[in-house]
C-alpha cells in the first residue's frame, strides 16, 4: 500500500485519534505503537512510522543518518540497547547542544519513543539535555548487529567490574534537591525517601488502587498510611522511577521483580530494597529501608542486653549459646527480630579463637572478625550448597540464616553433631510448633532432638512513648479480652500514650524483645520422640523453670514499658 493510499483510510480528523488509540494499546497491552498502528491502520510498518512522525512531530532518523553518528554504550548497556531495540547517539556534526554546550548532541533513537516508561529511564540516566528520535525497528537492529562483538565483549567485563566493586555511587537526596527537582514524580519520590529515613521506617508501601496511589510506611512493626494521591496515573509513573531507580525491566508488569538501588541521605548511604509486585490495579511496591551507618554503629555496640529481654532468659540464652556443639534455634514471623537475635549472640561469643562463618539472604549486617556469605541462587549458591562448603572450611560456629527445606536442615543437623555448634531460624509461632514444623519436612526425629539445644521464640514489642505516657487504668472489658485479672496487674503502674509529634501521634516509639526459651534434657527429648502432646510438654518444660512469653508480655505491662492492648497485638491470648 503506498502512503497516499494509506492516508485514504483515515480521515484528517481522525488521524489525532488513531495515534491516541494506538498509544492506549500500546500501554495496556505492552505492544508498540507502531505495532498498533500497522494493525488499526493496515499500514506498512515503514508507513506507521511515518504516519506517528507526522501526527506527532517526532523526528525520524534513518539508518543513514545513525550511521554518521557514534553510538554512546555507557549509558545503555549493548545488551540493554538489543533488549529496548534503542541506542544513545553522539552527534558531533551539528556545532553542540541546543542548551549552548559545546559538547557533542545526544540523541536518544528508539523504535518506541512514545513509551513513556523507556524515555523515563533515558532521563533518569542521560541526566541533561538530550533529543529523542523515532528509527524503524529493523534498522536499528542493523545499527547494533555492527557493534555485537566488541560491545558484547566490554558490557562482560563491566559487569565483573560492577559485581567487583558494588554498585555506581549513590544519588544524593536532600531538601534542596528535592524542592529544585523540575519532576512531579522524582519530587514525590524522593520526598517520601527523605521522610521515612527520617522518621524511621522500616518499609515503604507503595500501593495502587482505583482511587489512586497510597503511601505507607511500617513503623515500630505497624503500618500507617502517610499520604494518599487521588491519581491513577500517577501511580504508573512512580512505580516506573522506582524500577528505574533499582534498575528493573520497566516493560514487565506481569511478573514480581526485585532489585535494590542506594541514595544519600543526610551525608549516610541508606539501601532500599525494592519489591515490585503486579495486582489487580497495576503494580505495587514495597521498599525495605537499611541504614548502613546506623547498623555499622549499632552493630559495633549489639549484644543481648540491648534487646530488652528479661535478666533470666538472657542467661539461659548466653548457656546455650556457648555449648560446644549442637544447634539452636530462633523461631519467630517476618520482622520479629530473629536475625538481631543471632547477631548479638555471635558478637558475645566472638573470641577471636574460633572459626566462625554465616551463609544468610541476604547479608543484611557486616561483622567485623566473621566470615558472611550471601545466598546467590541464580548462580547456584543455595542455604544448602552453602553449608556443605562451609563445612570444608574448618567452622567451629555456624550461622545459618534461615531452614526453608529438608535437604538444608539435614545438613545442619549433621554439622551440629559432628562437633559444630550451629544457629539458624525456623518460621513456627512458638518453640513447640517448632517439633511439628521438622517432622513435617520429614527430618529423622531422633538426629533432630539430638542435635537440638535448645529453641527461642521470640516477638517485638512497641514501647510506650514516653514523651506523651500517662498513667492508665483498664476497664473491665480491656481485661477480659486480654484473659487477665486485676490481681495478675496488682502494684503495677501501667501508662498509656495518647500521642504526640515524637511518636508520630502513635502513642508508641521503639520496640523490645519478648522471648521464651526451651531447654532441652534428655526427659524432654525422649517425650518429644514419644509425641506427647503439646500441653504435658508445655508442663514439663514450665517444671523445669521455662517462662512463658505471654507472662513476660504481661510483667512488661506491669512496669508501664507497653500495653495489654500491644501485648494482644503480639502474643497469644489463651
Amino acid at each position: 500500500m503506498s502512503n497516499s493510499a494509506a492516508e485514504a483510510l483515515v480521515e484528517p480528523a481522525q488521524k489525532a485519534l488513531l495515534l491516541k488509540r494506538a498509544r492506549e494499546l500500546a500501554l495496556t497491552g505492552g505492544e508498540a505503537v507502531l505495532s498498533a498502528l500497522e494493525r488499526l491502520a493496515g499500514l506498512s510498518l515503514d508507513e506507521a512510522l511515518q504516519f506517528a512522525s507526522r501526527e506527532s512531530g517526532m523526528p525520524v532518523q534513518r539508518l543513514t543518518q545513525m550511521e554518521a553518528m557514534t553510538p554512546d554504550f555507557s549509558v545503555f548497556s549493548y545488551a540493554e540497547c538489543l533488549k529496548q531495540n534503542c541506542v544513545v547517539l553522539n552527534n558531533a556534526a551539528d556545532g553542540g547542544r541546543d542548551d549552548g554546550s559545546s559538547e557533542p548532541s545526544r540523541i536518544f533513537v528508539c523504535d518506541d519513543p512514545w513509551n513513556e516508561s523507556l524515555i523515563s529511564l533515558a532521563s533518569y540516566r542521560l541526566v541533561g539535555y538530550f533529543d529523542v528520535a523515532c528509527a524503524h525497528p529493523l534498522e536499528l537492529k542493523v545499527l547494533l548487529a555492527r557493534y555485537g562483538s566488541d560491545q558484547e565483549a566490554l558490557t562482560q567485563l563491566i559487569q565483573l567490574d560492577r559485581s567487583d566493586t558494588g554498585a555506581l555511587d549513590a544519588e544524593e537526596i536532600s531538601l534542596a534537591s528535592i524542592a529544585s527537582d523540575e519532576s512531579q514524580v522524582v519530587r514525590l519520590v524522593n520526598s517520601t525517601l527523605y521522610d521515612a529515613h527520617r522518621n524511621r521506617v522500616s518499609d515503604i508501601h507503595f500501593e495502587n488502587s482505583l482511587r489512586g496511589l497510597t503511601i505507607k510506611y511500617r513503623i515500630d512493626g505497624v503500618i500507617s498510611t502517610a499520604r494518599a494521591l487521588p491519581d491513577p496515573s500517577l501511580a504508573e509513573q512512580v512505580i516506573s522511577r522506582l524500577k528505574v531507580m533499582a534498575e528493573l525491566d520497566i516493560g514487565e508488569k506481569r511478573i514480581p521483580q526485585d532489585g535494590r538501588f542506594s541514595v544519600s541521605i543526610q551525608a549516610r548511604e541508606v539501601d532500599f530494597r525494592v519489591s515490585i509486585m503486579p495486582g489487580l490495579f497495576g503494580e505495587d511496591a514495597v521498599l525495605r529501608i537499611l541504614d548502613r551507618q546506623s547498623l555499622t554503629t549499632d552493630m559495633a555496640q549489639l549484644n543481648l542486653d540491648m534487646l530488652g529481654i528479661d535478666a533470666t532468659t538472657r542467661q539461659v540464652m548466653r548457656r546455650l549459646a556457648n555449648q560446644p556443639y549442637g544447634m539452636l534455634l530462633v523461631t519467630g514471623p517476618t520482622g520479629s527480630g530473629k536475625t538481631t537475635t543471632l547477631y548479638a549472640t555471635l558478637s558475645e561469643i566472638k573470641r577471636g579463637d574460633d572459626k566462625i562463618i554465616t551463609i544468610e539472604d541476604p547479608v543484611e549486617y557486616q561483622l567485623e572478625d566473621i566470615l558472611q556469605i550471601p545466598v546467590n541462587e541464580k548462580k547456584g549458591l543455595t542455604f544448602a550448597r552453602g553449608l556443605r562448603s562451609i563445612l570444608r572450611h574448618d567452622p567451629d560456629r555456624i550461622l545459618v540464616g534461615e531452614i526453608r527445606d529438608r535437604e538444608t536442615a539435614e545438613i545442619a543437623i549433621q554439622a551440629a553433631l559432628t562437633g559444630h555448634l550451629v544457629y539458624t531460624t525456623v518460621h513456627a509461632n512458638n518453640v513447640f510448633d517448632v517439633l511439628s514444623r521438622f517432622r513435617h519436612m520429614q527430618i529423622d526425629p531422633y538426629s533432630f532432638v539430638t542435635a537440638l539445644n535448645g529453641v527461642v521464640a521470640q516477638r517485638l514489642v512497641r514501647l510506650v512513648c514516653t514523651q506523651c505516657a500517662a498513667p492508665f487504668i483498664p476497664d473491665d472489658a480491656l481485661l477480659q479480652d486480654s484473659r487477665i485479672t486485676r490481681e495478675q496487674l496488682a502494684n503495677g503502674r501501667l501508662m498509656k500514650g495518647s500521642g504526640c509529634g515524637h511518636c508520630r501521634g502513635s502513642g508508641y516509639r521503639s520496640r523490645r524483645a519478648l522471648a521464651e526459651v526451651l531447654t532441652l534434657d534428655d526427659d524432654l527429648r525422649e517425650a518429644i520422640l514419644q509425641q506427647m502432646p503439646a500441653s504435658q510438654l508445655k508442663e514439663m518444660a514450665r517444671q523445669r523453670g521455662m517462662r512463658f512469653m505471654r507472662e513476660q508480655a504481661v510483667d512488661a505491662v506491669r512496669l508501664g514499658q507497653t500495653t495489654l492492648e500491644e501485648i494482644n497485638r503480639v502474643t497469644f491470648t489463651g
